[in-house]
Formats: C-alpha cells, structure tokens, sequence
C-alpha cells in the first residue's frame, strides 16, 4: 500500500470521527495509531468499515502516525504535523498531547520498534492506555516487563497485549483466567511462529529448503529479511511473555533458542541473503531426512517444561503428538495445569497474518473503551 494512499486513508478517518464531539455523552475512546505498515494499515482498513456503525461511533481516531509523518485531529479538522528534526524521540513525546482531556485515551502500537515500546510504560504511567502488538515491551528483558506491570497497576490505565502471541488466539487470556480461578500452569508447548509453521508444513525433504523460504518471504508469511524467522528470536518474546503471564519471570537469557540460520548466513548484509539462502538446503534436508526415519515430524516448537527446561529450536515430533494438528501457518498451543494434567488444553488457529492481527488489536481497544464507558 502507498505512503499516500495510507496518509489518505488516516485522514479520512480522522475527519470522519469528528461528529462525536457533538455527542459527548457516548464517551468514545480516542485513538492513536503508531504505525501504517502491514498491520496498521489494516486497522485503519477496519475502522473505515466501522464509520456509522455501533462499533466506529465507540472509536475517535485522534493521530495517525509512522516513521515519516503524522497526521492528527484537531477539533475535527485533519492535519499533517510535519516529520521531528530532532527524530524518533521528540515525534514519541508529541502523542500524548494528541488526546483532548475527555474519554479513555489510547495508543496502539502496530509497529516493530523498541523505540515505541521504551515509551510503554511511560504511557501507562500518564493513564493512557496501550495496545500492542510489537513483542519489544514483555517479550525482552524482565525489567522493561516489569515496568510495564507496575505502570499499569499504578495508574489503572490497560495494556491490551492479545495480538503479541499467536495474532490474538486466546492464548494470554486463557493462562490469566487459569490462574484467576486458582490454577497452577506446569508447562507450555507449542508452534509460535506463523511463517516456520508454514514452512515445516510444506517441506518435504526433496525441494530445496531455500525454495520455501522465499516462496514464504514473496507470500508475506516471514519477514523481508526472513533471518528475523529462521533466527528464533521472535519465538524466544513469544514464549517469554506466555511465562510470564503464567507467573514464571524468566530473563530472555533463560531461553535456549536454536537458530536454523548458520553463521556465515548470519554473517551476511541483508541485500546479500537471497543468494545464500542455499545454506539452508543441506542441513535441513538431513534433519528431514532423520525425522523421516524416525517416522516423525519436524517441527519449529517452543517448550517451557516442568522440569524447568525452556527451549526454543526445531524437533521431530512422533504421530499423536498434541502439536500436530496445525496446518498452514496455524499456532498450536497445548498448557497443562492442575486442571488440565493429563490432557493439555489446546488452542489453535491462525498465527499470522495483517487482518486477525488488526482484528486482535481493535478487540483490546473495544473492551478498554467498554470498560472505561461503565465506570
């Protein structure tokens, strides 16, 4: 989608949320949007949907903005606010003046910077609330976790973070509501990451490792570097927001991550990594060809176990494994806890993609905006 298209887009929705403030006793929520990439965009798309609807009178969009531009809403008419000379820094601190002093005040962050996510906690300090789909703000270092949890419990104000695991699958509320009725969570184990669940779905030993890779880089499936996929990082946030929000505050560094990109790979400038993507064909199609012997499975897993062993790294899995059941880019999760001992429970379905992750956001403002309504 163009820059241009997308600054329309932000200023239509702007100017079209304006009739609320002739309606202030419907207290809608404001919004302000980070980020107009993939998701973002595809929020803007939803909210456009919304205008004149149940849903859309509940929402004023107030700012929109990205690494270039922004674009607020000032007593209902749209502007552009010209990009910060002084950068990122000063462009962060301009969003909080963004809201008007009546109705719950909110930033989504459909961006993947940790210069956003650093300011996290900030805002919830502010009583701004903010929903996220960047893994930067609980998936790092404990510490920037923390400060996120005590901003919130301070100030009151909510940190929706459905979408950062598993594209808003149910997967956070269910450990939270676990735990709420008095249940212990003992391990977790599942597929986290769309793209490689993707990729390990399709693989079959005989086509080149490498073909799939940019056949799923060309779909959107990983990102434009897909190193970032291959890597295990993402996987590594995911899983340690899941044990965190299971009451279990493990650093990043806890986390044993195998990376499925070998070091000369790694090594590469990124306008260099489509022609060496062939690494990959070789060790990957020994790896496939001892699952086959084994008659498993590989699989791109993530595990935090009773034991105490928490790995992030690829593994054949045996017929009858809980986690085969996924298909496509689909996130299989199983949890057992004192409820579910023997059989885990298990939530699946889409782990990715623009729509279910703007569709995952929006459901974090709705009910922060539900909640502030009936106070």
């Amino acid at each position: 989608m163009s820059a241009l298209l997308v600054e329309r887009r932000a200023a239509i929705a702007l100017a079209s949320a304006a009739f609320h403030d002739a309606v202030p006793e419907q207290r809608p929520a404001q919004v302000a949007l980070l980020g107009t990439g993939t998701v973002g965009s595809a929020v803007l798309a939803r909210l456009q949907r919304w205008q004149g609807t149940a849903f859309g009178r509940r929402l004023q969009l107030v700012h929109v903005a990205n690494s270039r531009r922004a674009v607020s809403d000032k007593r209902g008419v749209a502007f552009r606010v010209p990009a910060s000379p002084v950068g990122v820094a000063a462009s962060l601190d301009a969003v909080a003046g963004a809201f008007r002093s009546h109705g719950a005040r909110i930033v989504v962050d459909a961006t993947a910077s940790d210069a956003v996510a650093a300011r996290h906690a900030q805002w919830l300090a502010q009583g701004i609330h903010v929903v996220t789909a960047c893994k930067l703000g609980q998936g790092t270092s404990l510490a920037r976790w923390r400060d996120i949890r005590n901003a919130s419990a301070s100030s009151g104000a909510r940190y929706g973070d459905g979408a950062t695991v598993g594209a808003g699958l149910p997967l956070l509320r269910s450990l939270r509501e676990l735990q709420a009725g008095g249940d212990r969570i003992h391990a977790i184990a599942g597929v986290l990451s769309g793209s490689l669940a993707w990729l390990f779905d399709r693989y079959d030993g005989m086509r080149p490792f490498s073909g799939f890779v940019r056949e799923a880089r060309d779909a959107g499936y990983t990102e434009p570097d897909p190193r970032e996929d291959l890597s295990g990082e993402d996987v590594r946030r995911k899983l340690l927001i899941l044990a965190r929000s299971a009451g279990i505050e493990l650093e990043s560094a806890a986390v044993d991550v195998e990376s499925l990109v070998p070091p000369g790979l790694a090594a590469l400038p990124a306008d260099a990594v489509d022609a060496a993507l062939e690494s990959l064909d070789a060790p990957l199609r020994a790896r496939h060809a001892a699952a086959y012997r084994d008659g498993g499975r590989l699989r791109h897993v993530a595990r935090l176990d009773a034991g105490g062993r928490v790995r992030v790294g690829l593994e054949t899995l045996g017929a009858g494994d809980v986690l085969l059941g996924g298909n496509g880019s689909d996130n299989r999760v199983a949890i057992w806890s004192d409820r579910y001992r023997r059989q885990p429970l298990l939530v699946q379905g889409p782990g990715a993609g623009a729509a279910v992750t703007a569709a995952a956001l929006l459901d974090d403002v709705l009910a922060i905006q539900r909640g502030a309504a009936e106070k």
